[in-house]
């Protein structure tokens, strides 16, 4: 009997080492801020509850951008990164240029489900360098267009199904927008300084004319693709130049105008849908809104795109367990898997079963403007793109300034060429 009961210690003992040795915690950084990031943490406080005892997601969230990026550098390089970080795709190329980033073992992911079978192919292959998978996409995510009901409807540009019409192609917006002006502030808000909206414009109406943006043998803006890229700042300028859209307005300023009721029409990324719907829910919007995706300007429909994704920083000189490891796995597959709840904050899910279920069919306003997931462009593939790259200083130092009536945009275009090609050379 006694021996019995020392039995029964013994595996009482082993079976507490083995759930303390089964416990892994999962250091996160992510960048979301905002609505979105506000629905991150809920996923995350999901992940842990249906994980308690085996796996705890410690997140932090730091400031989006160039702040972020320099962070995740400097500190791989002495080992101090997190385990596993969200991370965008546009950034893999210099992501890896830096070291940066490690590789992942495709046979690793497709232990937990994930491969090139779960995600669009432009998608997954943007988070590769190289072939060699470093980044799992997330998202897409993109610019769309939001539009007050209750002013397009006055103005007579709101269909029978209730969403816009008549604003495809050049002349036609300009003239919705003239239809817009009377009842607005401005007809259109946008960001017209800095990088971040006019890139993701720009590159849009670029993409609609089948522009190139960095050729195959590295040069910048060939010459066939400068008038394409002028005529998408002419545009754009022409907004500005006739009052019809706020010059030298912030990314903020760009939204309050929106949610204000100043403005009719409001282009910026998915990722603010959940403003609007935040606002709309405690009764602060006072007025019905909606998001189409971005109009064709041009030739045919095409979207600037990027992708949240999840990366594995290369910490130098710390060594990743088995255990952790299968942890860290286990979080980009459970994320992935469970990215409906994603789509609240105004993001297309990558994971192919989730973008292609009938629950995602049907949420709005995601499903009216999903479309843009099989015509979207993304960012060039070149450690001077992505997310605070030179790309962005050289749109923030050339396009906003052409935007706003401070250089042409033949000249912008010229000099923004000249200097990234400087800096690739």
């Amino acid at each position: 009997m006694k021996n019995l009961f020392k039995i029964a210690l013994l595996s009482t003992a082993l079976l507490s080492v083995g759930a303390a040795q089964a416990q892994e915690n999962v250091v996160w950084w992510d960048f979301l801020g905002g609505g979105d990031g506000v629905r991150m943490k809920s996923l995350i406080e999901q992940f842990n509850t249906e994980h308690a005892g085996k796996i705890t997601i410690e997140a932090t969230t730091l400031e989006w951008g160039t702040p972020f990026y320099t962070k995740v550098q400097t500190s791989a390089a002495i080992g101090e990164g997190p385990d596993v970080m969200t991370y965008h795709l546009s950034r893999v190329p210099l992501g890896v240029e830096s070291g940066a980033l490690a590789p992942i073992d495709p046979a690793d992911l497709a232990s937990v489900g994930l491969g090139p079978d779960t995600f669009a192919p432009a998608n997954w292959e943007a988070g590769q360098r190289d072939g060699i998978q470093y980044a799992v996409p997330f998202d897409i995510h993109s610019i769309i267009l939001y539009y007050n009901k209750d002013k397009l409807a006055e103005a007579g540009l709101l269909g029978d199904d209730g969403l816009p019409m008549g604003l495809d192609g050049v002349d036609n917006f300009t003239a919705a927008l003239e239809k817009l002006r009377g009842g607005s502030e401005y007809a259109l808000s946008l960001q017209t300084s800095g990088d971040g909206t006019p890139w993701r414009v720009f590159y849009s109406l670029f993409g609609q004319q089948d522009g190139v943006f960095l050729g195959e043998d590295g040069t910048f803006l060939p010459d066939d693709s400068i008038p394409k890229a002028v005529a998408a700042v002419e545009t754009m300028a022409s907004w500005v130049e006739a009052g019809l859209a706020p010059a030298l307005t912030e990314y903020e300023g760009s939204v309050a105008l929106f949610t204000s009721g100043q403005a009719a029409l409001h282009m910026n990324g998915v990722w603010e849908v959940p403003t609007m719907t935040d606002l709309a829910a405690k009764g602060e919007l006072g007025f019905e809104w909606g998001a189409i995706a971005i109009p064709t300007f041009y030739d045919h429909p095409a979207t600037w795109a990027d992708s949240h994704g999840f990366a594995i920083p290369a910490n130098v000189g710390k060594e990743v367990t088995p255990e952790k490891k299968a942890a860290v796995l286990e979080v980009i597959s459970w994320m992935n898997k469970n990215s409906l709840a994603w789509a609240n904050a105004g993001h297309i899910p990558a994971y192919s079963p989730t973008r292609e279920s009938e629950e995602f069919k049907t949420m709005q306003p995601n499903a009216t403007y999903s479309v843009l997931a099989d015509t979207a462009v993304f960012d060039p593939k070149s450690t001077l793109a992505g997310v605070a790259s030179p790309v962005y200083d050289a749109v923030a130092n050339y396009i906003a300034p052409a935007m706003n009536g401070e250089m042409g945009a033949q000249e912008a275009i010229d000099e923004m060429k000249a200097d990234l090609q400087d800096q690739a050379d």
